[in-house]
């Protein structure tokens, strides 16, 4: 929920929330295609809700098929794929620029090792290149890989905010 409220999806409740600069949300499996479409059209659609011309995606077409290593399965419906595959050509079409703010959810939880490691590699150059990463999962290990900072979130709580090795360390022994 909080994901989808910093994302602009949904509003919150109370208070507000102010985002500055362009946010590629990375949320929920499928979220912006149209699963009768192939690959193909979505990357089209995909790009489009992102806010990206049609000349800017045909730019960058190449290297999101190339990323998400689809090439095979471009003009197939994504109704026929698998989650994995779907996931690769949604974090290919929402990395295909550095934008100020990334948000993922789990999204590294599926597809291989191999790809996760393409995709973590992903992100390392976001964050370099001076992206913020919001990085939603449950995996202790990939929290203290991918984070410097983390904050621990128990029933809409805040219990810890602060150095990820230490708010993951209390995590384990709570």
């Amino acid at each position: 929920t909080l994901l989808k409220v910093i994302s602009g999806v949904y509003k919150p409740s109370a208070g507000k929330v102010t985002v500055n600069g362009t946010i590629a949300p990375l949320i929920e499996l499928g979220a912006g295609f149209d699963m009768d479409l192939t690959a193909r059209e979505n990357i089209y659609l995909n790009g489009t809700v992102l806010g990206y011309t049609p000349k800017y995606i045909d730019s960058k077409f190449d290297d999101i098929v190339e990323f998400s290593e689809l090439q095979e399965f471009l003009d197939v419906p994504l109704k026929n794929y698998s989650s994995g595959m779907v996931a690769r050509l949604g974090f290919a079409i929402a990395t295909m620029n550095v934008p100020d703010i990334l948000i993922i959810d789990e999204i590294l939880a599926v597809g291989d090792y191999k790809f996760q490691e393409k995709s973590f590699a992903r992100m390392q150059e976001m964050i370099a290149s001076g992206a913020t990463v919001v990085f939603v999962s449950h995996s202790i290990e990939q929290v203290q890989k991918i984070c410097k900072k983390a904050l621990w979130l128990e029933h809409g709580h805040m219990r810890m905010l602060g150095d990820a090795d230490a708010v993951c360390g209390e995590y384990m022994r709570a």
